[in-house]
C-alpha cells in the first residue's frame, strides 16, 4: 500500500475515456470505485473501475472491444451478479463489469461515498487494510474476504 496519490482520479478519467472509446453507448455507467477513489486513503495503486453494461453475461457485446483496447478478461463469475473482471496495465486497472441495475454496483458506490464523507469510517477501513497488508494472501479473494468485516461494519452504520 502507498499513500494517496492525487493523480489517481486523473488515471481513472484517462481509463474511462479509453473504455468509452472502445464501447461507445454500450458503456452505460463508468465509475471510479475502490480505495483509489477515496481522497486521503492509502491504497494499492490499482484503479478499480465499475462498468455497467446492458447485460454482463452477453460477452460478445463488449469483451472483444475491451480486449482490443488493451484489457484482458481475467475473471468470470456468473454465479455472482454475472460479474466479469478485466485487468488493464499502465496504470494497473481492475475493470469490474456488471449488468445495469445490478445491486452490487450500488453497494460498491455507497461504500465509496461513505468513506469519502465519514473520516471515522475511512480511518477504520485504513487500519483494517494496513493490518491485512502485512500478511501473505493466497488470492485476491482471500484478501477481499478478510476485509469484509470492516466493510460490513461501515455499511451497517451507513444504514445499508
Amino acid at each position: 500500500m502507498v499513500t494517496y496519490d492525487p493523480q489517481w482520479p486523473e488515471w481513472f478519467e484517462r481509463e474511462a475515456e479509453r473504455i468509452r472509446g472502445a464501447l461507445g453507448r454500450q458503456a452505460l455507467r463508468i465509475e471510479h470505485a475502490g480505495s483509489t477513489a477515496v481522497p486521503g486513503l492509502a491504497a494499492k495503486p490499482v484503479i478499480d473501475i465499475v462498468l455497467a453494461a446492458a447485460d454482463s453475461a452477453d460477452e460478445e457485446a463488449y469483451v472483444p472491444s475491451l480486449e482490443a483496447a488493451g484489457y484482458e478478461l481475467r475473471i468470470r463469475e456468473p454465479e455472482w451478479h454475472e460479474h466479469r473482471m478485466f485487468r488493464g496495465r499502465d496504470p494497473e486497472v481492475n475493470l469490474h463489469v456488471f449488468s445495469a441495475g445490478c445491486p452490487e454496483v450500488g453497494r460498491m458506490l455507497r461504500f465509496r461515498d461513505r468513506l469519502r464523507v465519514h473520516a471515522e469510517d475511512r480511518e477504520l477501513y485504513a487500519r483494517a487494510k494496513a493490518g491485512l497488508a502485512r500478511e501473505e494472501w493466497g488470492s485476491v479473494d482471500d484478501y477481499a474476504r478478510a476485509k469484509s468485516g470492516a466493510i460490513e461494519e461501515i455499511m451497517a452504520r451507513a444504514g445499508h
